[in-house]
């Protein structure tokens, strides 16, 4: 399932994406790094991609040739139950290392 960045909506996507789409509810540019599935915060460049140029602006619609939209399930949707989202367990596990008891 293709979800938008920003509201979470769920997109029916009849063709390719292009730098010109944008999400038919909050109007948010939907070719963008933040719905890339090779975006990563913690990478060079934050993409997975190491030939990918810097984009400045993640939420804003680029030319990169390597972009791929990211696929999601319905459980790892915020507020749909399912699994915590990377930040999230990574703050966890890391209380956890200095929880007593």
């Amino acid at each position: 399932m293709k979800v938008c960045h920003r509201c979470g909506g769920e997109l029916n996507l009849v063709s390719e994406i292009t730098r010109n789409d944008s999400c038919p509810r909050c109007h948010s540019d939907l070719k963008c790094c933040l719905n890339c599935r090779l975006h990563d915060p913690g990478a060079n460049n934050q993409c997975r991609e190491p030939q990918a140029e810097w984009q400045t602006d993640k939420e804003k619609s680029n030319f990169c040739e390597f972009f791929e939209f990211r696929e999601t399930s319905a459980l790892s949707q915020p507020g749909m139950g399912g699994a915590e989202s990377g930040p999230d367990r990574a703050r966890n596990a890391f209380d956890a290392l200095f929880k007593k008891g």
